[in-house]
């Protein structure tokens, strides 16, 4: 994360696994958001706040569009205000003693909760020693915040700043490469990155040309312009 061409050239060389509790589902409440569009989880001060960390964590370069273009804000708002952000399909029942990193998700919050209290505290944080919220301070000032949430020297409570940091740098990627039907990966700028072409349902063609680029388009599981069809289906909605 201290190295921006790493935190690139860890996506073009590597995928991410979505988990496949992360259901596409835009309920509860909406706010609009900077951007014109109604959010479904983030309040309008929460999304300036995700579209500015994000940015910083998968910025714009000349590889291509960071997490704001590529629709991550979007993804994270869906995703927090359906079953992943309610932590519906986990064991939340205690005890919560805490355990070591290989024994998985540990804490009493849901995803949702952690992101609501965490935005908070960080604001707080920026607001005591920069005098403006995190989405209003220049970039260099919002890497030492991250790095500061990284080293866990920001105070949210009982939530360890890591632990949100790890959990939104997780989140983030999951955005930028999940299936743009859920929202993120806008004009497939993840998979343009490391080379993923989409789900298709055959490549018999392809199988013995070795070495020969593949020159299909790419495709979602929605269909080549996934942004069309799921606008459509709101409009339908």
């Amino acid at each position: 994360m201290r190295h921006d061409p790493a935190r690139r050239d860890f996506l073009r060389l590597v995928g991410v696994a979505v988990p496949a509790s992360m259901v596409l589902c835009a309920c509860g409440g909406r706010d609009t958001g900077a951007h014109g569009q109604a959010n479904a989880f983030f309040a309008p001060e929460e999304m300036d706040f995700i579209r500015a960390a994000t940015g910083r964590l998968i910025p714009k370069d000349a590889l291509g569009p960071g997490a704001d273009e590529a629709g991550v804000p979007e993804f994270l708002d869906l995703q927090l205000a359906g079953p992943y952000g309610r932590a519906e399909r986990w064991y939340m029942k205690g005890p919560w003693p805490r355990g070591s990193n290989s024994q998985g998700y540990q804490l009493r919050y849901t995803p949702a909760q952690i992101y609501r209290q965490a935005i908070a505290g960080i604001d707080k944080h920026c607001q005591a020693h920069y005098r403006q919220p995190f989405a209003k301070l220049k970039a260099d000032q919002q890497d030492e915040v991250l790095h500061a949430l990284e080293d866990g020297n920001v105070k949210l409570g009982d939530l360890h700043s890591k632990t949100f940091l790890d959990l939104l740098w997780q989140n983030t990627q999951e955005g930028f490469l999940a299936d743009p039907a859920y929202g993120g990966n806008r004009d497939f700028a993840g998979w343009k990155l490391i080379g993923f072409p989409g789900p298709r349902y055959n490549y018999v063609r392809e199988i013995g040309q070795y070495g020969k680029p593949y020159q299909q388009p790419f495709v979602s599981l929605i269909g080549r312009a996934p942004t069309a069809a799921m606008a459509h289906a709101a409009g339908a909605a």
